[in-house]
């Protein structure tokens, strides 16, 4: 199922023990566009540091209730691998991280996941080799709090900014940005997606698409008010001519690098 980013934000996390704070803030990889961390905060709980918690551990959203269930205890969590407020997020830690809890690493393989395109929850079907094999990739993290508001660049010029993220719950892929056009097009939003950027550049605070303006105003308008259906985004696909990510062959694995 598909969330705004600032829809869950604020939802409540609840282990399986009991509440452990709310949403705070998602950090995802640069490459794939895949979530790899959900921030929580924890408010007086754990003082003093960030805890991290893994699409592993979730497991699932309920919006009816405002939650997102936590398949960890708190104790586990307290337990996990500190990281103090204003450490970075190194691979270091990331390895004690995914060594604590027994997950495979994302990064040992060309996939999102590792070895496989798809998050797997089955530890029976996990194929995390020991070592990070060549094909092995160095990512890098980046907060979906912090581009927010970054400017998007068309062939032509400026067309508006980021203004939230689209996440699947089920692949935790950042499937679009809703793009705020309103100092070129009042009123209006559309999506875009991460296969449609053509680079990011982290210094500017800018995205890049390959794609004039008018092809812009011309897509399929987004209705913050009105879920996302199926038929919307084969018509959103179409207008940009590109094949959906649910298209065979069209996995989250073609996303080039950005910088």
């Amino acid at each position: 199922m598909l969330h705004t980013i600032d829809k869950v934000s604020g939802y409540k996390l609840a282990a399986t023990d009991g509440e452990i704070g709310k949403v705070q803030d998602f950090y995802f990889d640069d490459t794939h566009w895949t979530i790899r961390y959900l921030v929580a905060d924890t408010g007086n709980w754990l003082t003093g540091r960030r805890v991290l918690l893994s699409p592993y551990a979730l497991v699932d959203v309920n919006e009816e209730e405002e939650t997102i269930g936590v398949d960890l205890t708190k104790q586990q969590i307290e337990e996990s691998p500190s990281l103090e407020e204003g450490q970075p997020l190194s691979r270091k830690y990331e390895e004690s991280y995914y060594g604590y809890y027994g997950w495979p690493m994302y990064w040992t393989g060309v996939y999102p996941w590792g070895s496989s395109p798809m998050l797997v929850r089955d530890p029976a079907q996990w194929k995390d080799p020991a070592h990070p094999s060549k094909e092995s990739w160095d990512p890098n993290l980046r907060s979906t709090d912090e581009i927010t508001g970054y400017d998007i660049q068309a062939s032509d010029g400026e067309i508006g900014h980021v203004e939230d993220f689209v996440i699947d719950d089920t692949t935790w892929t950042i499937r679009y940005m809703i793009v705020d056009t309103k100092n070129w097009l009042p009123g209006k939003k559309v999506l875009i997606s991460p296969q449609w950027i053509n680079k990011v550049s982290w210094d500017e605070s800018k995205v890049y698409v390959n794609m004039p303006r008018a092809t812009v105003e011309n897509a399929p308008e987004y209705d913050e008010d009105t879920l996302i259906t199926r038929d919307y985004e084969e018509e959103l696909y179409q207008h940009y001519d590109m094949d959906g990510y649910w298209v065979e062959g069209q996995a989250d694995t073609k996303h080039p690098r950005y910088r």
